[in-house]
């Protein structure tokens, strides 16, 4: 077991990373519990596969579950579904005072997230996420979304859960495809300022897919310690920091886009295709070496993952997908930040990219990968 503690003075709190952990849901979550009962939100797959366990330990521990189920995917972090949601815990009579928990992946901690930011203005969430890309990113930090018709995650609030319960065991019901996508926000820490760590994902990132269990629970802690450090830095973006952790975001969510936030193209493999636009686009500038870029885009392909706007499944030339890119909510003053390199684990935050030239970028990627 593993405890990782966020440091946002009195919003601080612990990640705790241990095999089995649902298991043994009791143990953690039972002093959460406002007159011995729980709210536990999850979609329909995440119900079959994780929600028995939970429950059964929770009632051990003397714990009532109220479950609250929604559909999966993408779509549900909607405006439909979070007042869908926030019907049925208004219906459950949650007070300020009580926890909900969000079972699943990205997009239930998201939904549940927002949900808990503005019920009553305000009430508390448990992380329990059980995809890679949740354990390692999104449920760390407090950034909660729902999406909208000009974009994602565009409607949402900071804010900060109570606990952050991960169970890698859950990545057995996984399917392989899901996990790689997660895998791409594991080799993310690296490229931001650890090259070691990218170097271990090289050597060592076969395993975690395969499901070893060592490997998995390294990359898990390695990653989530990389964000916590960072969030405890710059909590809101306010100092620049905190955006490193969106390389390959710009150019991720625009393939999203295009391809309608759908099963085409899951976020993960958009952040993968993403950073491997990233780097060479970093070194069409004369930022970093080819080198860097083809060892950053070598690696993706061989872990299975979208590298290019081929594999990623685009096909909208330059200007539609920085069009795209007008509606990201990083967007100030008319001017879009891009997350660029300089090399492998030097990663920085750019406000001078001519989106023109990104344009034309892409358009001459594509042609020469064709």
């Amino acid at each position: 077991m593993a405890v990782v503690r966020v440091a946002l003075d009195t919003r601080s709190y612990d990640i705790v990373i241990e095999q089995g952990a649902l298991t043994r849901a009791g143990t953690y979550l039972a002093g959460y519990a406002r007159k011995g009962r729980l709210v536990v939100v999850t979609d329909a797959h995440v119900a079959k596969a994780q929600l028995p366990r939970l429950e059964a330990s929770l009632r051990a521990a003397n714990v009532a579950v109220e479950p609250v189920i929604l559909p999966p995917g993408e779509q549900t972090k909607s405006w439909r579904h979070l007042e869908e949601l926030l019907d049925a815990l208004l219906a459950l009579e949650i007070e300020r005072g009580d926890h909900v928990v969000a079972l699943g992946g990205g997009v239930i901690g998201d939904l549940v997230g927002f949900a808990a930011s503005i019920l009553k203005r305000g009430c508390h969430f448990i992380q329990a996420p059980t995809t890679l890309l949740a354990q390692v990113d999104s449920s760390v930090g407090g950034k909660t979304a729902i999406n909208a018709r000009a974009g994602k995650n565009l409607i949402g609030s900071f804010y900060q859960p109570a606990l952050v319960l991960i169970d890698p065991s859950t990545l057995d019901t996984l399917p392989v495809r899901e996990t790689r996508a997660g895998y791409a926000e594991v080799v993310k820490y690296g490229l931001i300022d650890d090259p070691d760590f990218f170097a271990w994902c090289e050597e060592e990132g076969h395993k975690l897919l395969a499901g070893d269990a060592g490997a998995r629970e390294y990359a898990i802690e390695r990653s989530v310690a990389a964000k916590a450090k960072i969030v405890g830095e710059d909590e809101r973006e306010t100092s620049g920091r905190r955006a490193l952790l969106n390389l390959g975001h710009t150019f991720g969510h625009a393939l999203e886009a295009d391809t309608g936030f759908s099963d085409t193209l899951l976020h993960g493999e958009g952040v993968a295709a993403g950073m491997a636009l990233a780097f060479r686009y970093s070194a069409r500038l004369g930022l970093c070496t080819s080198e860097d870029a083809d060892r950053v885009t070598a690696h993706l392909k061989a872990m299975g993952l979208p590298h290019d706007l081929a594999s990623a499944h685009v096909t909208a030339d330059g200007a539609t997908l920085v069009a795209h890119m007008l509606h990201d909510k990083k967007m100030a003053a008319g001017t879009l930040p891009f997350l660029l390199a300089r090399g492998i684990g030097r990663t920085f935050l750019s406000k001078d990219v001519v989106l023109d030239d990104v344009a034309a970028f892409l358009d001459e990627d594509r042609a020469a990968a064709a």
